[in-house]
């Protein structure tokens, strides 16, 4: 069944493809030159809106749109980089799946040590995640709201992790928090243990994932004005009452994308986890790390299937996060 579903839909947009081809090749007829292929292509899309028939989708696609100086080649360039570079690696993706059928699919997804390392990459990533949007709300909230020496440079350190290389934070953070690190030394005289345990993914994840937060907070709490707060304090309410009535209301937006940014940043996160992780199966194995392994036994296929199998469940995370901020957006617009 699957293989029916994806190879109806590659025969569909392999169709597509050729009326595209061959309205180009009439219009250069028409008019003599090559500068109506990037109208052309920007009239590519309009094949896949819904239609009643094959002759409807083809006169939709033979319509010339108005459009402004310079749009169609903007356009048409954008569409083609956003195809090549998003769509085409993910319906590969799903092509490569294809050769393992729906019960092969089925059987790799469910191996137990594929399923542990789902449960515990979703697992931590949740954890970052509340880590990141608790921590992350705190350090925005001390940014915009107080005035402090090396403030500028606080504000440059959250953009650290974007700028260095994952295998460098793994690095630093293995031997910071290993058993023979400083901070580790000092936790193994209590019995404690960072480095090489799913306490050590989830430092990692936190660190990777937190400035997504900060930074997707940190204008929206630029551009609330104290007034808020002041009338709210002059009307009698408490600082908890301001904080959950006032201020939570403009900021949840913002922290739900930045929540879901840093979920998933920390779902897909390799470089810094594999070095603190230690990579035991069933113990502090990430999934990521189960592509790799499936990658360098020559089972594209398998790997193909996990990956898949992951985006899906994290597709489905972050629609619900997106659907939540929608809403959340749609009730502060109907408040003013």
């Amino acid at each position: 069944m699957i293989e029916f579903i994806f190879t109806f839909c590659f025969f569909d947009l392999l169709i597509i493809f050729l009326l595209w081809l061959v309205f180009c090749a009439w219009n250069i007829a028409r008019t003599g030159c090559f500068q109506c292929v990037p109208v052309c292509l920007i009239q590519l899309p309009v094949l896949f809106v819904p239609a009643r028939s094959v002759g409807e989708k083809v006169m939709l696609f033979l319509k010339q749109p108005s459009v402004l100086p310079g749009f169609s080649l903007s356009l048409g360039i954008s569409v083609l980089s956003l195809s090549v570079l998003v769509l085409l690696p993910f319906t590969m993706l799903v092509w490569t799946v294809t050769d393992l059928g729906w019960h092969g699919f089925i059987q790799v997804i469910s191996e137990p040590r594929t399923l542990a390392a789902v449960w515990l990459t979703l697992k931590m990533s949740l954890l970052a995640m509340l880590a990141s949007v608790l921590l992350g709300t705190l350090v925005a909230w001390v940014l915009v709201r107080y005035h402090f020496w090396g403030k500028d440079l606080v504000n440059a350190l959250v953009d650290l992790p974007f700028a260095l290389p994952t295998a460098v934070t793994g690095v630093a953070l293995a031997t910071l928090y290993a058993p023979t690190g400083w901070i580790g030394a000092v936790l193994t005289r209590f019995g404690l243990q960072i480095a090489f345990t799913p306490a050590g993914i989830w430092l990692a994840l936190l660190l990777v994932s937190l400035p997504f937060v900060v930074r997707a907070v940190q204008p929206v709490l630029a551009e609330l004005s104290g007034e808020y707060e002041e009338a709210a304090a002059i009307l009698g309410a408490s600082r908890l009452t301001i904080v959950f009535r006032v201020l939570l209301p403009e900021v949840l937006p913002a922290l739900v994308m930045g929540a879901g940014m840093a979920f998933a940043r920390a779902t897909g996160e390799y470089g810094s986890v594999i070095f603190i992780a230690g990579n035991v199966p069933f113990k502090s194995e990430i999934l990521p790390l189960i592509i790799v392994s499936k990658f360098e036994l020559f089972d594209l296929p398998a790997a193909a299937a996990v990956a898949l199998f992951m985006l899906i469940i994290s597709f489905t995370i972050l629609f619900m996060l997106n659907l939540w901020q929608w809403r959340l957006s749609r009730r502060m617009q109907g408040r003013y």
